[in-house]
């Protein structure tokens, strides 16, 4: 049988699976993905990934006959390589971005950056803009990163490891990155105001084949030398892929949970961004710009249930969603510094953690939040949710109430992105799948609840 190999790398977790020639997941395996708190700074343990995924391809060589993979991965990241050496080629570890470290250079950044007019990337903390990261390596390690001879998106670079072959791709370079202009498609100002042109290898279409996977690593799996790898593509981008595939030009709204939330917008009129709010334009598959708002949802999921003294994958049930209207209990943002439509205020927490269910607090949040998103984005027609979100029943069924009118579908694909990453390797893939409906709730109060819910966000 002949598969598709996709490689997710999430911030939280790593999987890999395998796709049969109708997109169906055959083979699964995951590992958490690792930070590793150590200097220079907190960086991401690419030698334990390179080696566990070389030993998950060995088992899945042996079981089906994989003739190509298609890499996607978390946003923010990037790795400054030199392509001549051996091992892993970094120059510096591959930072992660909530490190704080580059906060230290924002005021110089804020000299050399590109304006929001132009790259519609929101200034962000840590090192959420790629550019920053950059900023900050550069001036931090000047001999380091003057031995790099590329800057490879983090999609790019597991593929470079896969093949040797170095290429650049738009859905990572056009994620907050302040490096990409979305209106004239090509990269910002800044790129060549820090002489950074030259170190992006020439961009190449996600869908496209970057080669096939180098000797080496044909020997150490097992997976045949003939084995083409597509260049990659960035993971809420994989997600999106599928419904602009399937689109007959009507609008539409896609939600990918998971750590992040990202809501993407296709067709939404008259969509201002902004940038106080975390929202922004991403860059699609073929170099279209897509409105977006986003908030770190699972990580806030998780902070508000154990304040509450709860767990996240708590049960919980509609009665305990009543019981939070009628005592008029609330999670005011926000619960992740630096993310959100209400970034830098503090989240609170109006509720008796000994009446009141943590998971159903945090769920009832999470909608309403979302919520408050498509309306940022004037969000028109139908709306997809994919991922994590999607074993909450009742979490998905508060969104449905509050979109009233607006029909709301869950993908049967819970893992997101996989279908459309594998896509990327078979544009002829069946990309249909069954979408379920999600029903309303018959709750009384919820919009009420949802008015003065939102009053009190504004008024932190």
């Amino acid at each position: 049988m002949s598969c598709v190999v996709v490689l997710d790398i999430g911030k939280t977790n790593i999987k890999v699976h395998v796709l049969d020639k109708h997109m169906e997941s055959v083979f699964e395996q995951a590992k958490p993905n690792i930070v590793m708190d150590a200097d220079p700074y907190p960086h991401f343990d690419v030698d334990a990934i390179w080696d566990w995924f070389l030993s998950v391809l060995q088992d899945v060589a042996e079981q089906f006959t994989v003739r190509a993979i298609s890499v996607t991965t978390h946003g923010a990241t990037a790795a400054l390589i030199d392509r001549l050496s051996g091992g892993n080629g970094l120059v510096l570890p591959i930072l992660d971005y909530e490190f704080t470290g580059p906060d230290s250079v924002s005021h110089d950044y804020a000299e050399v950056r590109s304006p929001f007019a132009e790259t519609s990337s929101p200034s962000l903390p840590a090192g959420m803009n790629l550019g920053r990261q950059l900023y900050w390596q550069q001036n931090r390690f000047p001999d380091q990163f003057g031995q790099a001879t590329d800057i490879l998106l983090y999609p790019q670079y597991w593929v470079w490891r896969l093949t040797g072959r170095c290429c650049s791709e738009v859905t990572s370079l056009g994620c907050h990155t302040d490096l990409w202009a979305p209106a004239k498609g090509g990269y910002s100002q800044m790129v060549d105001r820090m002489g950074w042109r030259s170190l992006f290898a020439e961009i190449k279409p996600a869908a496209s084949m970057a080669g096939a996977v180098s000797a080496e690593v044909s020997q150490k799996t097992g997976l045949p030398e003939s084995c083409l790898v597509t260049v990659g593509i960035h993971d809420s981008n994989a997600s999106y892929l599928r419904y602009v595939k399937a689109s007959k030009g009507e609008p539409f709204s896609v939600i990918s949970t998971g750590t992040w939330a990202i809501t993407m917008t296709n067709g939404g009129k008259d969509v201002v961004l902004d940038e106080s709010r975390d929202m922004l334009m991403n860059v699609d598959f073929q170099r279209a710009p897509v409105a977006c708002a986003r908030f770190m949802a699972g990580r806030e999921y998780e902070t508000i249930c154990h304040k509450m003294g709860s767990f996240p994958s708590q049960l919980f049930s509609l009665r305990e969603i009543e019981l939070i209207l009628e005592t008029d209990s609330y999670a005011l943002p926000a619960f992740c510094q630096g993310s959100g439509p209400f970034s830098g205020k503090v989240g609170a927490l109006h509720a008796d953690a000994k009446l009141i269910n943590g998971a159903a607090l945090a769920s009832l949040y999470c909608a309403l939040m979302l919520d408050f998103e498509l309306d940022l984005l004037k969000a028109e027609g139908d709306v997809f949710l994919e991922g994590a979100f999607l074993k909450n029943a009742l979490l998905c069924q508060l969104l449905a109430t509050l979109r009233g009118e607006q029909r709301l579908f869950l993908s049967s694909d819970s893992t997101g992105t996989v279908r459309g990453a594998a896509a990327l390797a078979d544009p002829e893939a069946p990309l249909a799948e069954d979408r379920a409906r999600c029903e309303p709730l018959s709750l009384p109060g919820l919009l009420s609840y949802r008015e003065r819910w939102r009053d009190r966000c504004q008024s932190l």
